[in-house]
């Protein structure tokens, strides 16, 4: 999209158009399964039984094959065990797996970057603990019922053991998959009734937490990192309890090398009530680097420690604020070059794809709802349904601007840029706009009196919560 002497990070748009080979294939194959889910494997009917064995046959030449093939003949004969469902499991993850590899493959083409470093091992091994062995013990009895057989007898079983799960830290990962899980099925009891299951979403969540509870699956190799750091833009997850940041930067080694794109994130619970600029306010206490982005400053890190994903494991004592630097000339200057780094195993899903890119040069068109930056004929389309409200970006301003910072994803079959900033005209001048810039506090009219409206509803949710607590 922007030819690579001039800077910018997505340079054949076409290559982001073209469909990619097999794909179609192999999310079939997992439907398959899926159906099998669905209906439940205590007595599948001979529908269930095909999608098992054409799961099985996707597995054929993989190192899995012969377990996979196992697993489906005595998951079909209704004489599933919970080690032949942690086979259907992990063949359902390595499937998504390879989608994954196949689109960032084609990513990677397309913006010229390359990833750094091998795939990371999966450490594993061991006996699982009890803790571990309730939790899969109910992850089975969930596919055995399957998601028309759901109620509420069965989906509480999940209380107490996240209740166990939580006071171990090293088991949240799994506690938090559950819970959430469980309080979907929860809100769609009975299953029977449902007019529309969410089919993929459910494998998903069932499969993910199934491999969860394999010991030591989540452990991951971590170092430290010392250099700067240049924030690109802030992605907001909101949800009615919880709130997550995720910040996407370019880091450059102090001993020189590559750059490489690395994220930093915070989470923090929230009431329901807290919603818009409010949330920052939640966020802040929790991440630095969030007063470093409103600011439009680098940072600069001294043992910080970092997962072979590229994650920072932030720690505000191994960071201090940099010099000013802008996020655009980031985009323009240094993305091209940056490095990425491989996914971990369970973290291999095409959802999960969120790759930094840098786009200007395009024309916008407007079709409906629809909005798409047009590079010389070639459509991609943009999610301004993920633009926070928490922040002076809108869908306006996308439509209006000349260059964007945004995440390159893959959703419902083709790939969409989600925007972080934009650069548009205001006045007859060129000016950036921001998803993150009220992050670590709000400058303009507009933030202020968003931060001022949350700031009282968060004092009165406080008294509340005193009030009840002298009683």
């Amino acid at each position: 999209m922007v030819p690579a002497d001039q800077g910018g990070g997505v340079m054949r748009a076409d290559l982001l158009v073209d469909p990619v080979d097999g794909i179609d294939e192999v999310l079939a194959a997992v439907a398959g399964a899926d159906q099998a889910l669905t209906a439940g494997l205590l007595r599948p009917q001979p529908a269930q039984a095909a999608g098992l064995v054409a799961l099985a046959d996707a597995m054929a030449a993989s190192p899995l094959g012969a377990r996979v093939a196992e697993a489906a003949e005595k998951a079909a004969a209704g004489a599933a065990g919970e080690e032949h469902l942690l086979s259907l499991a992990a063949a359902r993850i390595a499937l998504f797996g390879s989608v994954h590899d196949a689109l960032v493959e084609r990513i990677e083409q397309a913006t010229g970057r390359v990833q750094a470093g091998a795939s990371i091992p999966v450490a594993g091994g061991g006996q699982a603990e009890n803790l571990l062995l309730a939790a899969r013990s109910w992850l089975a009895d969930l596919a055995r019922a399957g998601w028309q057989g759901i109620d509420h007898d069965l989906v509480s079983g999940a209380a107490p053991v996240v209740s166990a799960l939580l006071p171990e830290p090293r088991l949240r990962r799994l506690a938090a998959v559950l819970d959430g899980f469980a309080a979907e099925l929860a809100a769609s009891c009975p299953g029977s009734a449902l007019e529309r299951i969410p089919v993929r979403r459910w494998g998903d969540l069932w499969s993910r937490a199934l491999l969860l509870t394999l010991p030591g699956v989540t452990e991951a190799p971590t170092s430290t990192v010392t250099g700067r750091l240049l924030p690109l833009g802030v992605d907001l997850h909101e949800h009615a309890t919880a709130a997550q940041a995720q910040v996407y930067a370019v880091f450059e080694p102090a001993g020189g090398g590559a750059p490489r794109l690395v994220r930093a994130s915070v989470s923090a619970p929230k009431p329901d009530t807290i919603i818009g600029a409010g949330i920052w306010q939640l966020l802040r206490p929790h991440l630095s680097l969030l007063a470093a982005v409103s600011e439009g400053r680098s940072m600069d890190l001294t043992g910080m420690p970092i997962t072979a994903e590229g994650d920072l494991l932030w720690q505000a004592e191994h960071a201090k604020p940099g010099a000013p630097a802008d996020p655009f000339v980031t985009a323009r200057v240094v993305l091209p070059a940056a490095t990425t780094s491989p996914a971990a195993p369970l973290d291999r899903h095409p959802a999960r794809i969120a790759v930094p890119v840098f786009l200007e040069g395009y024309l916008t068109e407007q079709t409906g709802e629809t909005l798409t930056f047009s590079f010389a004929g070639q459509p991609v389309a943009v999610d301004t349904d993920r633009v926070p409200a928490a922040g002076p970006l809108t869908p306006e301003a996308v439509a209006a601007s000349s260059a964007c910072i945004g995440l390159l994803r893959w959703d419902s079959g083709t790939f969409r840029v989600q925007p972080l900033a934009v650069e548009t005209t205001a006045r007859k001048k060129t000016v950036a706009v921001h998803a993150g810039a009220w992050a670590g506090g709000a400058s303009d009219k507009a933030g202020v009196k968003a931060e001022k409206a949350a700031t009282d509803a968060a004092t009165v949710l406080r008294e509340r919560a005193g009030r009840l607590l002298r009683k």
